[in-house]
């Protein structure tokens, strides 16, 4: 697989989950395990908790053996492993972020809100050099930063079919704020307007006038995949850091205010043409 192969983040996660089932099948708690391998405690809670970067062939085989893995199956866990160990591109950012584009990658449809900043895969670059230079980052990293931010977009462009579906609602307040020069900020508005008429993309303006709305404070990104066996991840994006939900309960909980927040926003007509007449308008 290449550097832009698709499945690498969704891989290295099946993989912490059937390991985790397989150490339970065969009757053994993380540590005995960890005792039976001669590794150190917490070893096999950080792969089961999918807290690694890049699993080690030979500590999946390790794993495999211990539990009585047949060939079949054997073959199929170590071909995951392989898929997981693919150095995407993201990777090379990892004092950026961590797993989050991996997901963004592998998702066949995103759902993201922001209540006062416009989302990172709608972004123009001189909206993300604005919202940047607003944070205490020295400039290296922020520009480390906008690279990796206009690669993530690339997702979007993908013409074989792969392309995943994003549903997002904005903010009128995400909107008004002053930054950059007027050309920028109709350039910025353009763009979303484009990026609206998409047949893969569903985009929905929160108005002033729609009055208070449910989850007004979340941060909310929802990335749902293609196969039954990936359960849907929830990720939220607070300062400084983005956040991994892991509980079911408060993924279901997080799906269903992101649905009342996408009924309380413009229909996808009319709001672009809301952005049609706020680039006209817009100081």
């Amino acid at each position: 697989m290449g550097d832009d192969a698709y499945g690498v983040t969704v891989a290295k996660s099946r993989l912490s989950r059937r390991l985790a089932a397989l150490r339970s099948g065969a009757g053994y708690s993380t540590s005995q395990v960890c005792d039976k391998l001669d590794w150190g405690r917490g070893k096999v809670n950080r792969f089961e908790a999918n807290d690694w970067k890049l699993p080690e062939m030979s500590d999946v085989r390790d794993l495999l053996r211990i539990y009585g893995v047949g060939a079949q199956e054997q073959e199929e866990l170590l071909d995951l492993a392989r898929r997981a160990r693919v150095r995407a591109w993201w990777r090379k950012y990892d004092e950026v972020f961590n797993e989050f584009p991996g997901y963004e990658a592998d998702a066949s449809r995103i759902s993201v809100y922001m209540p006062l900043v416009l989302p990172g895969l709608l972004q123009t670059p001189a909206y993300i050099r604005a919202y940047l230079a607003a944070g205490p980052r020295p400039a290296a990293w922020r520009e480390r930063a906008l690279q990796a931010r206009v690669r993530r977009q690339m997702i979007l462009d993908r013409a074989d079919g792969t392309a995943p579906r994003l549903n997002a609602v904005i903010t009128e307040a995400s909107l008004l704020f002053r930054w950059g020069s007027q050309d920028d900020r109709r350039a910025q508005l353009a763009r979303l307007t484009e990026m609206s008429r998409r047949p893969t993309v569903d985009l929905r303006v929160l108005t002033f006038a729609g009055g208070p709305y449910p989850g007004m404070s979340a941060l909310i990104n929802i990335f749902e995949f293609p196969s039954d066996q990936d359960p849907t991840v929830v990720y939220m994006e607070i300062e400084p850091a983005i956040q991994e939900v892991t509980s079911s309960d408060e993924v279901k909980s997080y799906i269903t205010t992101f649905g009342q927040i996408r009924d309380a926003a413009l229909a996808p007509a009319a709001s672009t043409s809301y952005l049609q007449n706020l680039a006209e308008t817009v100081e």
